[in-house]
């Protein structure tokens, strides 16, 4: 077993910090990628939510993957806009392929990396798909398609940063999305990632 095993994985404007943990069992043949919130505002692979995602896959027996988007920590590049960070996204679904060749993939991101995750998934077959407060007010989700995989949704009701009632309404034009409304948790879900990783739990 592989806990948080630090790697370069190259990229398409530099290498890409990341850490990768591999379960002694790895039964379920799937590869979770998780992608960080904003790179301008703090957002890292180190992120809690992000941490809580890691570990709530990896304690299902996934191996897990998170990174560092482009001139965020030790990856190379220049933040872009989530343009070149869903390439980014790309690239480590590739790495990781080559890697686990027969791994079927769970994208999942928060926030700004709800965004790319989600972007990332209208081009890669996927098992499934994980979106925590995707930013609807922010970015323009507008043009985002019905994901061909499952899809999970959590939104904190007490978000500061999103509005949740918007993410809520955008959401429900999709067929078949699994909408969790947490209604005591904010955009960081501070004192909440317990439950987070409960809601995780219970749909993997």
């Amino acid at each position: 077993m592989k806990k948080n095993q630090s790697l370069m994985i190259p990229g398409p404007s530099g290498v890409l910090e990341a850490l990768l943990s591999v379960p002694a069992v790895t039964t379920t043949r799937t590869t979770a990628i998780i992608c960080h919130p904003h790179p301008l505002y703090g957002g890292t692979m180190q992120n809690k939510v992000v941490h809580t995602l890691d570990k709530a896959f990896f304690n299902h027996d996934m191996v897990t993957v998170r990174f560092n988007f482009r001139g965020v920590g030790k990856s190379e590049g220049q933040h872009d806009e989530a343009r070149g960070e869903v390439d980014d996204l790309k690239a480590v679904v590739a790495w990781a392929r080559e890697q686990l060749p027969g791994n079927s993939f769970i994208l999942a991101g928060f926030s700004f990396g709800a965004y790319v995750a989600m972007k990332a998934a209208l081009d890669i077959e996927c098992r499934h798909l994980v979106t925590v407060a995707p930013p609807v007010n922010i970015l323009d989700f507008s043009p985002m398609q019905q994901p061909a995989c499952p899809w999970l949704l959590v939104q904190g009701m007490q978000d500061e940063i999103v509005d949740a009632d918007r993410v809520i309404t955008w959401a429900s034009q999709f067929n078949d999305v699994d909408i969790v409304r947490e209604p005591e948790s904010g955009h960081f879900f501070h004192g909440k990632l317990n439950v987070l990783q409960q809601i995780i739990d219970s749909r993997f």
